[in-house]
């Protein structure tokens, strides 16, 4: 196993320091090589370390243009950063340089969510799903963003396959029911409701939702 390899195993265990030193011994070795950069800023960042995190991915990005991991990690610091615009270009250039994987996809879609722009956000969460069809979360995603163009049947079916594959998902199961009310279908929308409860008791929107239903039916 090489020191990139030993380096991600020890993260994925917990062991933060064995991790930065077998990194750090791989980028000595190898000073061109970027994957060493990456996978350290990748630590950096695990650890809230993020603008040294950033350091290390520029510096792959300097050594190769085309490391298109370099600018995924980069692009989910600035989102974790709440820095959307920022995350949004190094998402397109990761997608540009190649990266097409659901991860990239989903995270430019949130990117353009958090900024308030669903519409375009749409394309990626479909490209996010085709990819990974057991990605509940793209498909719940994919329907927020459906919804929120009034696709009211387009993202019942989004949240339907979220909840195939997560069965524990309220929010899900929440927003079913705001589709389903937004139908007048208030039978189907009080059972996703109670569904969204008996998940998370706490669900305050799901008992609000409830709750309209109820009394518009006395």
């Amino acid at each position: 196993m090489d020191k990139n390899q030993l380096g991600i195993q020890y993260m994925q265990e917990g062991k933060w320091e064995d991790a930065a030193k077998v990194f750090m011994e791989a980028i000595e070795e190898t000073p061109n090589e970027p994957v060493s950069y990456i996978n350290f800023g990748n630590l950096l960042a695990a650890v809230g370390e993020t603008e040294r995190a950033l350091q290390f991915f520029q510096k792959a990005i300097e050594l190769d243009e085309k490391a298109a991991a370099a600018y995924y990690s980069a692009g989910n610091v600035y989102y974790e950063n709440e820095q959307f615009d920022q995350a949004k270009t190094m998402f397109e250039t990761a997608m540009k340089k190649g990266l097409d994987s659901s991860d990239n996809f989903f995270m430019l879609g949130m990117s353009l969510a958090a900024l308030e722009q669903p519409l375009k956000a749409l394309p990626y969460f479909q490209r996010c799903t085709e990819l990974n069809e057991q990605d509940a979360e793209g498909f719940f995603q994919y329907g927020l963003c459906l919804a929120n163009q009034q696709y009211i049947d387009e993202a019942i079916k989004q949240f339907e396959k979220c909840i195939e594959i997560d069965q524990q998902h309220a929010d899900a199961f929440y927003n079913l029911g705001v589709a389903y009310g937004f139908q007048e279908n208030g039978e189907k929308a009080l059972e996703m409701f109670e569904k969204a409860l008996e998940i998370q008791p706490d669900h305050l929107l799901a008992g609000h939702g409830k709750r309209l239903i109820e009394e518009a039916g006395q």
